[in-house]
């Protein structure tokens, strides 16, 4: 081989390191050339893209002019493939007929009633696992824990309580290991060949027929049933389009598929995120679990006491700016554009970078530092405005936002309550972006009963 030869082998495998660097955790990569060329980015990686943590262009694209804008093919058409064409996945004039027609169901009566299953499961969930791991002193993967009892709640709260708890387990299973199969192929498109020749496709198959043939016996049963429940299910089975025509197997199976696997997983991400920093941070351990003694001593919290969780919702709010769940959310321009100055062509991809907006020193002091303070009632008057989109922007906001505050501040003033967490020392904690935010590797931690 001539030097020539040498030279060009060397360069290609270089390339590739740098490529698989990239995919492998792209982070880094987006928040140097940000760093270096400021808060609108004309990039190429692979292929052209704009990158941006330009808050008034976030707001242009996904709010005054979103309707020239969808998401990408990369990323919705295997989740498509996946879980159906619900809210999560579907675009133009349906999903605006099925938001409108969902969205008042979302009601303030259902979620307090919502709250109460909650809180029977939060409870029943430390009673039967984090108490033993309390009692015995064991470390376990926080994450894949938060996995499992958000899970739970979401299924409760979609099915209700009279869907026996194996088949949930089997759904359970199904769906997780169909995430896990999609994220493969958003990310490693190129494995789709080799993914039919070794069975992965033929399992993955298998798993979609399985979960949604469950979820069907359950709509059937619920169809049949005398008294309706106060459920998410019940809540689609009753949703009303303007001609008075209801929802068809199909849109049903598909929203519930969208609920199910959109209403857990970024709530456990948010939540391991919040229980790690806490636990690293012994001030705001304290004043938490001061301020959840304070408001409920002698009981549980209730859906009248969300409003006067201040502290708890501070909390929760700087975990999802340091640790967003929808960490890069991608759009495609369907006509050409301009926005800021910048050119957008047809067809062209923009990626808006939660992450980077959220840790940018232009909009957040210190933006490295857990600082609860900084969501107070007084300090959110000094942030800028749209710098700060945990749940999206715009009409695609997501849905499901009062339910999953909901959530996450039910489960930490109970947990703060009773537990205080410790992280496991000398484990490496770094970020996996996936579709999601995740801990790569997971984070242990140990739990102890106040």
């Amino acid at each position: 081989m001539s030097v020539k030869e040498k030279n060009k082998l060397q360069y290609f495998q270089r390339y590739l390191l740098k490529i698989n660097s990239i995919s492998r955790n792209p982070i880094p990569f987006f928040m140097s050339i940000m760093k270096k060329h400021g808060t609108m980015v004309d990039a190429y990686f692979l292929k052209r893209f704009y990158l941006t943590t330009d808050p008034e262009v976030i707001r242009y694209i996904f709010q005054k002019n979103n309707k020239n804008y969808v998401k990408t093919n990369r990323t919705i058409d295997p989740v498509r493939e996946q879980i159906g064409n619900g809210l999560l996945t579907s675009e133009g004039a349906y999903w605006l007929k099925q938001r409108r027609s969902i969205q008042p169901g979302f009601h303030r009566k259902r979620l307090e009633d919502i709250s109460i299953t909650m809180v029977n499961e939060i409870n029943a969930y430390m009673d039967e696992v984090l108490d033993v791991y309390a009692a015995n002193n064991e470390s376990f993967v926080l994450d894949k824990e938060m996995m499992h009892l958000a899970y739970r709640l979401v299924s409760k709260s979609l099915f209700g309580s009279e869907v026996a708890d194996e088949k949930l387990k089997l759904m359970d299973k199904a769906i997780s290991e169909g995430q896990e199969y999609t994220v493969d192929l958003i990310r490693r498109p190129y494995l789709r060949f080799w993914l039919r020749l070794n069975g992965e496709f033929k399992k993955n198959q298998e798993n979609k027929r399985m979960s949604q043939e469950l979820i069907m016996d359950i709509i059937n049963e619920r169809k049949k049933a005398t008294t309706p429940q106060n459920d998410l299910l019940q809540m689609l089975l009753e949703t009303e389009y303007e001609d008075g025509s209801k929802m068809t197997d199909e849109q049903l199976l598909d929203e519930s598929l969208v609920l199910y696997v959109a209403g857990h997983e970024t709530t456990a991400l948010a939540l391991t995120w919040a229980i790690y920093l806490i636990s690293t941070h012994s001030a705001v351990e304290q004043q938490l679990y001061q301020n959840t003694l304070s408001n409920f001593s002698d009981k549980d919290p209730a859906f009248s006491d969300l409003r006067s969780m201040g502290y708890v919702t501070q909390v929760i709010d700087e975990t999802m700016r340091m640790y967003p769940p929808a960490w890069l959310l991608d759009r495609k321009a369907i006509e050409d554009d301009e926005v800021g100055g910048y050119k957008i062509n047809k067809n062209q991809d923009i990626f808006c970078f939660t992450y980077g907006m959220h840790r940018n020193p232009e909009y957040w002091e210190n933006p490295d530092d857990f600082n609860p303070d900084r969501f107070s009632d007084e300090n959110k008057k000094k942030h800028v405005p749209h710098a700060y989109m945990p749940f999206g922007a715009g009409p695609r906001l997501c849905i499901g936002n009062n339910f999953a505050m909901m959530e996450m501040q039910l489960i930490l003033s109970m947990f703060a309550k009773r537990y205080r967490f410790e992280v496991v020392k000398d484990q490496k904690i770094e970020v996996q972006p996936l579709i999601t935010l995740r801990p790569r590797n997971g984070i242990k931690v140990k739990i102890h009963k106040r």
